[in-house]
């Protein structure tokens, strides 16, 4: 299945800026819609549901601003954690209906009722799973979109190759399939497409701009870093999860130690805010650009990887 039809016109390159906990904003958001490309962010990254729907107000505004301009303004996109350790997930669903929420990105629980709602109102749901229990758990649910969070993603990841993922997804749903995985440049958005999936999920590349809320340091650490410097490990939240290994250091855990054996009880740092997540795709950022900036540079890769194709050459870098 192509992209749905009612993004169809409404984004410069088939790609979405993955949500990234304590690491998209607002800013961030709206200067990759801006530009062509679904920005979006964890409800949670707001500390309250009042704040959350602070943000529901403040970026469609922000967005009008450059409806009309010569490009497309791609839509927004909301992360809601399904999963009855969350709370605030009966607000937050709340008050994203109340604002009509273009997309909703759902993570752990493939829930029938938070589809139906926001269908209701005309919303996408796109949902994010490592396997393909889950996927099939997510098509039944009805959902629009099935994102595969492949092995090399940041954070929360599979261990399964998209080239054995993406394919067994695609037999059993005939919804958009967006990849997540090391995905950093705009021939591998290409490369992604080339695959069977529709989309392509763009995360540790997006942390590293100006506008994203990581810090400095750890946008340094990402620039830093190569994929031998990535640890996959549950450790850190009890999920299994890719994670940068100089933050561990800085943590006191030695990366060094099994990934299974690391004991995140012996020190204060606390997961997310100093034990920070990163995919393996961090050999492929060397600096800190602007988030428009970087779209742009996204959609002149995607498009040379494209016309390469097209004329023959078969390769994708």
């Amino acid at each position: 299945m192509p992209i749905p039809d009612r993004l169809a016109g409404r984004l410069s390159i088939p790609a979405i800026s993955a949500p990234m906990f304590l690491v998209s904003g607002p800013d961030l958001v709206v200067e990759t819609c801006r530009s062509g490309v679904i920005g979006s962010f964890p409800a949670l990254n707001q500390r309250s549901s009042d704040g959350y729907a602070d943000w529901l107000q403040e970026i469609p505004e922000r967005l009008a601003a450059f409806e009309g301009q010569d490009g497309p303004v791609a839509p927004y996109a909301v992360n809601l954690v399904v999963h009855r350790s969350n709370p605030r997930l009966e607000a937050d669903l709340k008050i994203t209906v109340d604002h009509k929420v273009p997309l909703v990105i759902t993570s752990l629980g493939a829930n029938e009722e938070v589809v139906q709602a926001v269908h209701g109102y005309g919303g996408l749901v796109f949902h994010d799973v490592i396997n393909l229990r889950h996927a099939r758990k997510a098509a039944e649910a009805g959902v629009d979109g099935i994102i595969a969070v492949c092995s090399g993603a940041g954070g929360h990841a599979s261990t399964l190759s998209a080239f054995a993922l993406v394919p067994e997804i695609r037999r059993i749903f005939d919804g958009t399939i967006i990849l997540g995985g090391a995905i950093s440049t705009g021939a591998q958005i290409a490369a992604a497409q080339l695959l069977g999936a529709d989309m392509a999920y763009v995360g540790t590349r997006f942390l590293a701009t100006r506008e994203s809320l990581a810090f400095d340091a750890q946008k340094a650490m990402v620039r830093a870093a190569s994929a031998e410097d990535i640890v996959y490990t549950p450790a850190i939240s009890g999920v299994n999860g890719n994670f940068l290994a100089q933050s561990l250091r800085q943590a006191g855990l030695d990366p060094e130690v099994p990934p299974e054996k690391l004991d995140f009880g012996t020190t204060d740092a606390k997961a997310w805010k100093d034990v920070w997540a990163a995919g393996q795709g961090v050999g492929s950022i060397h600096d800190v650009p602007g988030a428009a900036e970087l779209v742009e540079r996204l959609k002149a890769e995607y498009g040379a990887a494209i016309e390469g194709l097209q004329k023959g050459c078969g390769v994708v870098a």
